[in-house]
């Protein structure tokens, strides 16, 4: 271990050197990138990850889990509300306590809130990702308080990581993957989930893929009209995975390749009020920096916007959206540590070419 931070200082200065790394400063000074901050600087957990965000009629609300590390029975999930110009402190909402002898970690967070109605919170427990489930609670008065927390029914795990869309019906439809064996393989399969009533009643999709073709989970969903959706996430393959629904989410394409890279490392996406559309992601094959946004007309052609961390350390598991007044909130995990808020002005993003999978530089 005591060689580690001369070798981390000798990484940061070539970083530096070749001209890949930028400071914050300059970061800061890219056009759209309006601020950025953590959402808290001590909090009773030294780890986290996973963070959600989402607008409520009282302002902007973010959660994540929290704990010792990941896969520790002491993992909760924490909120933090956006009031008078500043995150209030965290506070645990959910947990996986069984009994007085039985605790299990909780997992990927996340809220939605419904038109007109409740507040969402979906979350997992259980000891890994193989054997955990979905669970859900709602708040009526924007994340000040939860109901009881429920299980959700045998088979459904509500959003895995990203947050649902609401579909020109009505009905939620709820991107999620499971991690588990089929075929005797380890096999990382994505399906849909949709729900026309907050959580009451379920039905999803077969998988979009056998897990032996691509190994992706943890979707987003982007949409091109009231039937034409897309979905994309992570994959084991080194490149963002996508596809397409032209029947508002009953059935799918099969799985392909984008252009852009993953390195088996969560991502996000929204479709804007103009139509546009952005990724947040890993823009590397390797290593969880940096961490990218990019733009799209059609979600086939990605521009590059916006170097959001290129630092060595670990920049994932981001979460996108747009608030009511048109600007772009984005939470991300900054070294598994703390979680990170950035504001953007879509209108002003200076957009560049990707070419053959290759960031710009700038």
């Amino acid at each position: 271990m005591r060689y580690l931070a001369p070798l981390l200082l000798a990484f940061s200065i070539l970083f530096s050197i070749t001209g890949h790394a930028a400071t914050a400063a300059s970061i800061g000074e890219q056009p759209g990138y309006l601020s950025a901050e953590f959402i808290y600087e001590d909090a009773p957990f030294p780890a986290c990850h996973a963070s959600t965000i989402a607008e409520t009629p009282a302002g902007l609300i973010a959660a994540w889990f929290g704990g010792t590390d990941e896969k520790n029975k002491d993992v909760g999930i924490w909120v933090a509300r956006h009031l008078d110009g500043k995150w209030t402190a965290p506070v645990e909402v959910a947990n996986g306590v069984q009994s007085s002898e039985l605790r299990y970690p909780t997992w990927n967070p996340v809220l939605y809130q419904a038109k007109g109605g409740p507040l969402l919170l979906f979350y997992k427990v259980g000891p890994d990702p193989r054997n955990w489930w979905g669970m859900m609670t709602t708040s009526a008065d924007n994340g000040q308080t939860w109901s009881e927390p429920k299980k959700l029914p045998e088979g459904i795990l509500g959003p895995v990581k990203n947050k649902p869309v609401r579909l020109a019906n009505g009905d939620l439809l709820c991107p999620t993957s499971t991690e588990d064996s089929h075929l005797g393989f380890d096999s990382w399969r994505v399906h849909m989930e949709r729900t026309p009533d907050l959580g009451k009643t379920w039905s999803k999709t077969k998988p979009l893929n056998t897990g032996i073709d691509f190994s992706a989970i943890q979707p987003s969903i982007l949409i091109h009209s009231d039937t034409r959706l897309q979905t994309l996430g992570r994959s084991r393959q080194g490149r963002i995975w996508e596809s397409w629904s032209e029947d508002a989410g009953k059935s799918w394409s099969p799985l392909k390749a984008t252009g852009l890279p993953n390195p088996n490392s969560g991502t996000d996406a929204v479709t804007l009020a103009d139509g546009r559309h952005l990724l947040i992601y890993n823009h590397t094959q390797f290593g969880r920096s940096p961490l990218n946004l990019s733009v799209s007309e059609d979600g086939e052609t990605w521009q590059a916007a916006l170097v959001l961390e290129d630092q060595p350390g670990e920049y994932s598991y981001p979460a996108i959206i747009q608030t009511a007044d048109g600007l772009v909130h984005a939470t991300y995990t900054w070294k598994r540590e703390l979680v990170k808020h950035v504001v953007i002005d879509p209108a002003k993003l200076s957009l560049s070419e990707i070419t053959a999978g290759k960031w710009p530089k700038k």
